[in-house]
C-alpha cells in the first residue's frame, strides 16, 4: 500500500448500519413509526476512493471472505449443514455453536456483493441457502449440533446458557437480512423469520422466559423488525432484554436461576450502571439497549447505557479504544484495572465496542461517540486482522516481551469471522443525517449521495487521512437551500484525548482545527464536537478542514497503575507502539523523556506505507548493587522508531510496547551483567519465555504471569532441564530458584524434585555438593548453597510431577 493509491476498481461500498435501511429496490425497509435522532446514510450510497481504506476494503474482499470459507469448509462448519441436510452422513464437527461463524462469513460475503458483483460468490451463497433450507427443521428449529447425527428434538433449548442455540439465529438472521438486502431474493429471509417465528412462539410471558446466555439475538431482531415491519420481532428483543436480571424466570425444568454478572444478568438492565462481565457479551447487550429503545422509545434502556458507557470510557476503555481487561472473563476487570502484557482486547470486542458507540451517536448526536469508535476502529480493531487479511489476532495485547504472531485460524473462531463482515461495513459510519443537516462523522476519501428531509446532497471527499489532516469536502445540493453540514472536530484535535479523565494529553496544543469554505475561513460553532456550518448551500461549494497532526504524549489515570510513569503517542487518530524490529529489541527498557523532541516521517516501503515517529531516548539498565541507571548507548544514536499499533507483528515475533516508560523507575530495565545473564542459556524445552528466567524482573507470586516464565508445558511426568554457560570458568557456590506455579488455574505446580549440576573439566556433568535440601516453595526463591565448583556450565534438572508441568520465574547464579 502506498501513500497514494489511486482507486481504479470503481469501488461502491455500501453503508451497512447492522440492517438500519436498505437500497434493493424490491426490498425497502419498513415504515417505522420510531427509530434514532440521527440517520445513517442509505445502503448503497457511498462510494470509497480511499488511500487508506480501499486497499482494506479490497483485501476483504478478495482475500478475507474467499480465506474464511474456505477454513468453515476445511474444519467441517459447512458440512455440519450439509449433514444436517442429508446430503452426508457423519457426526456434528467442531463446537457447538460453530454455525455463527458461517453465518457472519455470509454477511460479509453478501455486503461484498453490493461492492463488486461476484457471479460465483452469488452461486455459492444460493447453494449454501439452498444446503441451510434443507438442514431447517419443520417448524423452523436450525442448529446443526442438535440435528446429527440424527434431529435430537429432546435437547433443543434445554441449555439456553451455554448452548448458544439463540446467538447463532441472531447472525442467522443478520445474514440473511444482509442478503435480502443486497439481493431481494427472499430465500435466506424466510428461513430466518420461519426460525424466529418459532422462538416467538417458544420464549414468551407465558412459556419459558429464559434469556441467551450469549446475547447477539436482540440485534438480529431489531433487524428483522427493520426489514419486515412486523412488531412481533421488536417485542421478542424487547422481551429478552427485559428477562435479564428477573428472578423467578422460567428454564427448561422450571424456575430459571440467573447468569450473573459475567452474562449482564445480575439485575435487570435497566438498574446495571456499570460494564461488567463478559465484555462482547456486554457491548452487544448495550447495542440491542440503544436498538430497542431508539424504536421504542423507553427512556429506562437509554438511562442505563449513559451510565454504563460513562463507566467503561471514563474507567475501563484502554487507550487503544480496545475493550477487556480479563482473560479470565474474557472482559471487564475493575475500575482502571487496565494491563497491558495480559491485556484481553478481543477482536470481537472491538468491534461490538464500535457497533455500540455509533447507537449512542444516533441517539445522542454526540461526536464523543464517534471519537471513541473512531480510537477503537484505527487501532483496536485493525489490530485484530493482519493487512494481508488472512491472519487474525483473538486477544490483542498492549505490551509483549517476547512478541505475538497473529494465527491463520481458531478453533472458536469468532473473530476471524466478525473481522469479514465488520471490514465491509466501514464506510457506513463516515456519514449521517438529520432533518435537513448532514453530518461528516469520519474522513474517508470518495463520495456519498445523501437524502435529507427534502434535499438530495452528494458530498465528495479527498483526504490522505490518517496520514495528514487536509480534508477537502465539496457539495452538491440537489436544490441550493439553507442546512448545516455538520463536520466533526475530533476530540485528539481539541486536545482531548477520550471523552473522560481516564487519558489526557501531557500538553496543550496551541494549533487548532481551522475551516474555510470556498477559500474564506470561517469560525463555525463547535456544538457537541462538529463544526456546525450553516449557510446556503450552492452546488460546487467547497469545504476545507485542516486538522493540525502533531505527536501528542498521552498520560493516564493515576489509578491506572499499568501506564503510571509511562507515556502512550499519538498521532491523529492513530496509537503507536514502539517495536523490537526498529529498536534493537529492546523496546521495554527504553525511557522517552518529558523533553524528547520527535519527527514524522513517511515511509511507503514499511508496513504497506505508513508515518513513523522518531525521537531520542536512553536505555535503563540495572546495576550490580540494584540500582538503575540511563545510558545513551552508540546503539540509540539514532533515536527509537514508533510505528501505528495496528501495523505490529507483522514481521516476526519481537517485544513491542504502546506505553514505553517516561521515568526510568517505569522501564523494564535491561538486566545487571550477573552470571545468569550473560550466560548463554539452553532448556530443554521452552514454552513461553526462555529470557525471562534471567531478567531479573521478580514477580508478585509464583502464579503471576504478567513478566513472562520459562514453563514446560504441556510435558508431564519428565525430567527437564535449563543450562547456563559462560566462554571461560567461574568458582560458583549458590543457585536460587524461583518456581512458576499457576495450579489454582492452570496445569503447572512446583516439580516433584530438582537438582544442581557443574560441568567438570571432562564435560560432564557431576552432581553438586549440597549443603541443604532442595526447595519447592512457592511466591519465594528457593535457594541452594553448595561447595564451590569451578566450571563453565551449570544445569538445573527438574523432575516433572506425574500429573503437572512445571516452570521458572527466576534463577540466580552466585
Amino acid at each position: 500500500m502506498s501513500h497514494r493509491v489511486k482507486n481504479t476498481l470503481g469501488l461502491a461500498v455500501s453503508v451497512i448500519i447492522l440492517g438500519l435501511s436498505a437500497s434493493h429496490a424490491g426490498s425497502d425497509p419498513a415504515q417505522l413509526q420510531r427509530d434514532y435522532n440521527v440517520k445513517p446514510v442509505p445502503f448503497n450510497h457511498v462510494h470509497v476512493d480511499d488511500v487508506f481504506w480501499t486497499p482494506r476494503l479490497e483485501t476483504n474482499r478478495t482475500v478475507t471472505i474467499p480465506y474464511a470459507f474456505g477454513k468453515c469448509e476445511e474444519t467441517g462448519r459447512i458440512g455440519n449443514f450439509e449433514k444436517a441436510a442429508g446430503l452426508r452422513e457423519g457426526k456434528h464437527e467442531g463446537i457447538y455453536f460453530d454455525d455463527s461463524d458461517v453465518y457472519k462469513v455470509m454477511e460479509g460475503a453478501a455486503y461484498s456483493l453490493q461492492v463488486s458483483p461476484d457471479t460465483m460468490m452469488r452461486l455459492y451463497l444460493d447453494k449454501l441457502i439452498g444446503v441451510m433450507g434443507k438442514a431447517q427443521w419443520e417448524d423452523g428449529y436450525l442448529y446443526t449440533f442438535y440435528s446429527l447425527p440424527a434431529r435430537q428434538p429432546e435437547k433443543r433449548w434445554t441449555n439456553i446458557q451455554s448452548m448458544h442455540e439463540q446467538y447463532c439465529a441472531g447472525h442467522m438472521y443478520e445474514a440473511a437480512v444482509a442478503h435480502y438486502q443486497v439481493t431481494g431474493d427472499p430465500a435466506f429471509l424466510k428461513i430466518a423469520t420461519d426460525n424466529a417465528d418459532l422462538i416467538c412462539e417458544t420464549f414468551a410471558p407465558d412459556k419459558r422466559t429464559d434469556p441467551s446466555g450469549h446475547q447477539e439475538i436482540e440485534i438480529a431482531l431489531c433487524r428483522l423488525y427493520r426489514v419486515t415491519g412486523d412488531e412481533k420481532y421488536l417485542d421478542q428483543a424487547k422481551f429478552f432484554l427485559d428477562q435479564r436480571g428477573r428472578k423467578g424466570r422460567r428454564g427448561p425444568d422450571g424456575n430459571g436461576g440467573l447468569y450473573g454478572e459475567y452474562a449482564q444478568d445480575h439485575k435487570p438492565v435497566t438498574e446495571q450502571t456499570t460494564a461488567v462481565g463478559h465484555s462482547v457479551r456486554a457491548a452487544y447487550l448495550y447495542t440491542g439497549m440503544a436498538d430497542v429503545a431508539a424504536l421504542t422509545g423507553n427512556m429506562e434502556y437509554i438511562r442505563a447505557i449513559d451510565a454504563i458507557w460513562s463507566d467503561a470510557v471514563g474507567t475501563k476503555l484502554y487507550v487503544t479504544g480496545g475493550i477487556g481487561a480479563s482473560g479470565g472473563n474474557e472482559g471487564f476487570s475493575e475500575p482502571y484495572e487496565l494491563p497491558n502484557q495480559t491485556a484481553y482486547c478481543e477482536t470481537c470486542a472491538s468491534i461490538a465496542n464500535i457497533y455500540w458507540n455509533h447507537r449512542m451517536f444516533l441517539m445522542h448526536d454526540d461526536a464523543r461517540y464517534i471519537d471513541v469508535l473512531e480510537r477503537t476502529l484505527y487501532n483496536a480493531a485493525l489490530s485484530g486482522i493482519s493487512m494481508d487479511g488472512d491472519r487474525f489476532f483473538y486477544p490483542n495485547v498492549l505490551e509483549s516481551i517476547s512478541g505475538h504472531e497473529r494465527s491463520p485460524w481458531f478453533a472458536c473462531a469468532c473473530c476471524p469471522s466478525n473481522v469479514a463482515r465488520f471490514i465491509p461495513s466501514v464506510p457506513g459510519y463516515v456519514y449521517a443525517h438529520k432533518g435537513r443537516d448532514v453530518y461528516v462523522n469520519l474522513f474517508v476519501g470518495g463520495n456519498a449521495t445523501i437524502q435529507t428531509a427534502d434535499n438530495t446532497v452528494t458530498l465528495t471527499q479527498q483526504t490522505e487521512y490518517p496520514w495528514e489532516g487536509q480534508v477537502t469536502i465539496r457539495v452538491e445540493p440537489q436544490k441550493s437551500e439553507m442546512f448545516s453540514l455538520c463536520v466533526r472536530i475530533p476530540g485528539w484535535a481539541r486536545n482531548e484525548a477520550v471523552p473522560s479523565d481516564l487519558y489526557r494529553f501531557a500538553d496543550t496544543v496551541k494549533d487548532q482545527a481551522t475551516v474555510r469554505v470556498n477559500g474564506k475561513r470561517l469560525s463555525p460553532p463547535v456544538e457537541r464536537g462538529y463544526a456546525r456550518i450553516e449557510r446556503r448551500w450552492e452546488a460546487g461549494d467547497t469545504v476545507e478542514l485542516r486538522l493540525p497532526m502533531p505527536v501528542r504524549r498521552i498520560v493516564a489515570h493515576e489509578a491506572v497503575k499499568a501506564a503510571q510513569g509511562r507515556v502512550a503517542l499519538q498521532r491523529g487518530p492513530l496509537v503507536y507502539c514502539l517495536e523490537g524490529h526498529d529498536n534493537d529489541a529492546q523496546v521495554l527498557s527504553l525511557v522517552i523523556s518529558d523533553d524528547a523532541k520527535f519527527k514524522t516521517q513517511h515511509r511507503r516501503d514499511l508496513l504497506g506505507g505508513v508515518t513513523v515517529i522518531t525521537g531520542r531516548a536512553s536505555a535503563a539498565k540495572r546495576t550490580l548493587d540494584g540500582d538503575v541507571t540511563l545510558t545513551r548507548q552508540s546503539r540509540w544514536s539514532s533515536g527509537f522508531t514508533a510505528i501505528p499499533y495496528y501495523a505490529w507483528a507483522h514481521r516476526g515475533r519481537s517485544p513491542m510496547t504502546v506505553w514505553p516508560a517516561r521515568v526510568p523507575q517505569a522501564a523494564r530495565a535491561e538486566p545487571a551483567d550477573t552470571l545468569a545473564y550473560t550466560s548463554k542459556t539452553t532448556a530443554s524445552f521452552v514454552h513461553k519465555s526462555l529470557e525471562a528466567v534471567k531478567d531479573q524482573v521478580l514477580p508478585a507470586n509464583s502464579a503471576d504471569a504478567s513478566g513472562g516464565q520459562l514453563d514446560f508445558w504441556p510435558h508431564k511426568n519428565t525430567t527437564e532441564w535449563l543450562q547456563f554457560e559462560w566462554d571461560r570458568r567461574h568458582a560458583i557456590s549458590r543457585v536460587k530458584v524461583y518456581w512458576f506455579d499457576d495450579s489454582d488455574h492452570g496445569g503447572c505446580r512446583v516439580p516433584q524434585s530438582w537438582r544442581v549440576l557443574s560441568r567438570n573439566r571432562t564435560g560432564r556433568f557431576e552432581p553438586v555438593q549440597a549443603s541443604g535440601p532442595y526447595g519447592t516453595e512457592k511466591d519465594r526463591f528457593n535457594e541452594v548453597a553448595f561447595e564451590t565448583v569451578e566450571t563453565d556450565a551449570i544445569r538445573i534438572e527438574i523432575v516433572l510431577d506425574e500429573k503437572w508441568s512445571a516452570g521458572v520465574q527466576e534463577v540466580a547464579i552466585e
